[in-house]
């Protein structure tokens, strides 16, 4: 039976890891059974038990595995920043969001901006919200999902703006990317892998986490939308 390695991963990674599966798979015969979900809904499903023989995760999710002994902490590595960006359905006018003030001023004038409730870049929007002052304003036309990716819902016209990671949003066809976030209003999401301590399949994880992390992939990254 040929070798197979459990990855559940951040949605933040999933066009990489799809661009990178085929070639992984020649290269070593291993195959990858790969499930993607915000962090913040693996960290319960691998609490719970869920079988997985690596994860990639955000920085903080994943120091949480660690301590809590399911991560080991001697195979963990950095794989990829993110910022959060802005994307509208193709062919929309680009707003101006290249100032905190601008963007402010762009997201009161939607009629409605998406985000995730759950995923690194709806927690970080929400908080942002606040900083700017009009959480109250957006929230009450906001179109909030628990988790996928926003930019569909410009595709099914149920919002005007889309807000999420920029790899997340490369990851749906039919919207344009307006451009991140001022970024003296955000941090980057540092997106980190490890190999679960319950592994099944040690030695396929260990050689997908190198591959992940390998300088031959970052061309992958930073086409969809991540940086190295």
């Amino acid at each position: 039976m040929a070798v197979s390695v459990r990855l559940l991963s951040t949605l933040g990674l999933k066009g990489a890891v799809v661009s990178l599966t085929a070639q992984f798979e020649a290269a070593t015969g291993i195959r990858i059974d790969a499930d993607f979900a915000p962090t913040l809904v693996l960290l319960p499903r691998l609490r719970a038990g869920e079988a997985a023989d690596l994860v990639i995760l955000t920085r903080e999710g994943l120091d949480e595995l660690v301590r809590e002994g399911l991560a080991l902490a001697e195979s963990q590595a950095d794989l990829a920043r993110s910022f959060v960006g802005v994307a509208v359905k193709a062919g929309a006018p680009h707003p101006d969001i290249a100032t905190p003030s601008a963007l402010r001023a762009t997201l009161l004038a939607a009629r409605s901006v998406a985000y995730s409730r759950l995923g690194a870049s709806g927690v970080f929007f929400a908080q942002l919200l606040e900083r700017l002052e009009i959480a109250s304003e957006i929230n009450a036309k906001a179109t909030i999902s628990s988790s996928g990716f926003t930019a569909e819902r410009l595709v099914s016209g149920e919002a005007d703006l889309a807000v999420q990671q920029i790899s997340e949003l490369k990851h749906v066809p039919g919207v344009e990317i307006i451009g991140p976030i001022p970024r003296e209003l955000q941090t980057p999401a540092v997106f980190s892998a490890a190999r679960m301590a319950s592994a099944q399949s040690p030695t396929g994880a260990d050689r997908l986490l190198r591959f992940l992390a390998s300088p031959e992939v970052a061309p992958v990254l930073r086409d969809t939308g991540l940086e190295p």
